[in-house]
């Protein structure tokens, strides 16, 4: 049941990685708080504020796409090196101003949707780096030690930010953002080169096509993203947590609800060492969009807060249990030469369920009442997850061992077709999907 903390022991460069990632994760979590903070510090108004997402939104759905292309063309450490140097430089620009005296509160929307740009950009590079600094088999271990540096850095960066802006200026605020960033780059600068796989396709509109072209045709790839979709689409309430905070104890219980399906993931992650052992990965992603639904349904039944906490935290485990196994099928099942713009396909994946899950739950909650709203998601959660379990049968066989055997093959098959185009100084023409 521990955690498996082998790729830690057996991979310096992954060591690096995952430090640098845990210290800037951490800071990149205080200015994600610090930028609304200071948005509604300037304005008071819940609508300017809420624009920020609006901002965001638009440059992470077209620049996942173009990072994706540039990670299998580009050395992917140096992709995301510069990257981090970008963002290094948005948080020194946040710093400046927030030292004039009246903030320019333009610039805040500017830089959210900059910051989204970069981070599709980072993104894909990043996603595709770990495959290529651990075994093959460790990358189950390796998937489960990215979500939990990831989950410390949502629960401990939020609160940070909270004391900091409570007792500091606002400048120091993002100064130790720029801090932590100083680190992650001495790490990111250590690790080696990361080349790209032999005659890596330029970046170009028909790579991107061919990207969503295997996508399409591997089941259990679709899986994946539309199991996700569906069950963050029907069974995200987050929009909804103030209103059920009003009923379960008031506004003191609002971080609660929040931190709670985090508790969850923490531990569902720090006991996933069961998830090295299990190979019908699909099957288990079904099973644990399944359980998400489930908790989200006990979460808008309860009228007891310890109740709620619980059926929260249970979603939360659930939803990590989840992730894990798609991380597992995607680094495990995708060849090197796709990986960078399938890791942009999985982050529009990701991206775009929670955010259209939010005003779901919003325009129902308006029809159908707060609790109704909560208690439907998480019933047609369930019942599309069985829907699409049954349109996939595929996806609910696959099994990771064959997937593990696939992606050798066609690695090597690459590696060896493009040899003589290398030698010939061209490019070999893609395999079609399927």
């Amino acid at each position: 049941m521990a955690l498996d903390v082998t790729p830690l022991r057996t991979s310096r460069d992954f060591r690096l990685l995952f430090a640098a990632n845990g210290v800037s994760g951490f800071g990149s979590f205080i200015t994600y708080v610090t930028i609304p903070f200071q948005v509604y510090a300037l304005t008071d108004d819940p609508l300017l504020v809420g624009l920020l997402g609006v901002c965001e939104l638009v440059p992470l759905l077209v620049m996942a796409f173009v990072g994706g292309a540039l990670a299998d063309y580009l050395d992917r450490r140096a992709l995301v090196l510069g990257a981090e140097v970008a963002f290094t430089v948005i948080c020194g620009v946040l710093l400046v101003n927030s030292l004039v005296d009246r903030p320019h509160l333009w610039l805040l929307y500017v830089i959210a949707a900059i910051t989204a740009a970069i981070d599709g950009i980072q993104r894909p590079a990043l996603e595709g780096l770990t495959p290529r600094v651990v075994a093959l088999d460790e990358i189950p271990a390796a998937s489960a030690l990215n979500a939990l540096r990831m989950q410390l850095a949502q629960l401990g960066g939020p609160a940070v930010a909270g004391l900091l802006i409570a007792s500091v200026d606002m400048p120091w605020v993002y100064a130790v953002d720029l801090g932590t960033f100083a680190f992650s780059l001495i790490c990111l600068y250590l690790i080696k080169a990361v080349p790209p796989p032999p005659a890596a396709e330029r970046p170009s509109l028909r790579s991107v096509v061919t990207g969503l072209r295997y996508a399409r045709s591997r089941p259990e790839l679709l899986g994946t993203y539309l199991v996700d979709i569906n069950a963050m689409f029907f069974g995200m309430p987050q929009a909804l947590y103030p209103f059920m905070a009003s009923k379960l104890g008031g506004p003191a219980v609002l971080g609660l609800l929040y931190a709670a399906p985090a508790v969850g993931s923490l531990l569902a992650t720090v006991t996933s060492g069961w998830t090295g052992r299990v190979h019908r990965h699909g099957l288990m992603v079904v099973i644990a969009a399944g359980l998400w639904g489930v908790g989200i349904i006990g979460f808008g039944l309860t009228d007891w807060l310890w109740l709620a906490l619980v059926f929260l935290a249970f979603a939360g485990a659930a939803d990590m249990v989840s992730g894990i196994f798609r991380m597992t099928i995607w680094n495990q099942t995708i060849p090197d030469h796709l990986r960078g713009r399938l890791a942009g396909i999985e982050m529009i994946s990701y991206a775009t369920g929670p955010l259209l899950g939010q005003l779901r739950s919003g325009v129902a909650a308006r029809f159908i009442g707060i609790g109704g709203s909560i208690v439907s998601g998480g019933v047609l959660c369930v019942v599309g997850t069985l829907a699409l379990a049954a349109a996939l049968p595929a996806f609910v066989r696959y099994d990771g061992r064959n997937g593990l055997a696939g992606k050798r093959a066609a690695d090597e098959e690459w590696a060896a077709r493009a040899a003589p185009a290398v030698g010939a100084g061209a490019a070999p023409t893609p395999t079609p999907p399927g």
